[in-house]
């Protein structure tokens, strides 16, 4: 395995980069890549930025050029459902772009070509993350949306829930990830520290968390699962 880990600000990766063995950097696309052993795992570190067209641009270098044969994309995200609270981790088992529009050619949300609105992520890499993840917090696994805005408003959330009753958090790549991947046939996995509610205090939340939790969390998520003890198995 060559793991791709992705996320899209530098504090959802913090200490990380310190931790590979023998890093090497390659700067190409205006990105940073670091490959090296990272607890004994192959492995490419990059930081996306943020959006939809960012992520899926890393995803797609990540395999073509680094030759990554899994992905994981950790960050945090605004929860979807009063059940998931700030400080829990979700796991994503599908993802939709909820800002994504093609009708009346095509329903909502499906991506044209492909036949799926949602894409569902490798079971087995999903699997030994949320064994990782629990480890350190309450873990939900289920639908994650995401689009190329910041849900910073109440009735923002509420309509999207409305749309995707199952929906348990919103932020702005791994739906973009996860269309890359399916059509590389890529394994891939999300995970995501809920660091605000997706309503009117989300800036300010959000701004608070990544400083002080986020990147704490990350860290402990990937060493968990890159850990050969990882109840997981390896992948």
């Amino acid at each position: 395995m060559r793991l791709g880990i992705i996320s899209a600000l530098a504090e959802e990766q913090h200490g990380l980069i310190e931790a590979f063995e023998g890093p090497y950097k390659h700067i190409h696309g205006m990105r940073e890549y670091t490959t090296g052993k990272l607890w004994e795992i192959d492995a490419v570190c990059v930081l996306s930025r943020i959006g939809k067209v960012a992520a899926a641009m890393t995803a797609a270098i990540l395999v073509e050029k680094f030759g990554v044969t899994h992905i994981v994309f950790t960050g945090v995200a605004g929860s979807g459902d009063k059940n998931v609270k700030v400080g829990d981790i979700v796991v994503a088992e599908a993802l939709v772009q909820h800002d994504f529009d093609a009708s009346p050619l095509f329903p909502q949300f499906e991506i044209p070509l492909t036949g799926l609105s949602r894409f569902a992520t490798d079971v087995a890499l999903t699997e030994r993350l949320a064994n990782a993840a629990a480890k350190t917090t309450r873990v939900h696994r289920g639908l994650i949306a995401s689009g190329d805005k910041f849900i910073g408003k109440l009735a923002q959330i509420q309509a999207i829930k409305a749309e995707l009753p199952d929906l348990l958090a919103v932020e702005m790549e791994g739906a973009a990830v996860a269309q890359v991947c399916f059509e590389l046939g890529i394994p891939f996995a999300v995970i995501r520290t809920i660091s605000d509610n997706a309503n009117d205090d989300a800036a300010v939340d959000f701004m608070h968390f990544i400083k002080t939790v986020a990147s704490r969390y990350a860290f402990e998520v990937i060493h968990n699962f890159c850990h050969p003890d990882n109840p997981g198995g390896q992948v």
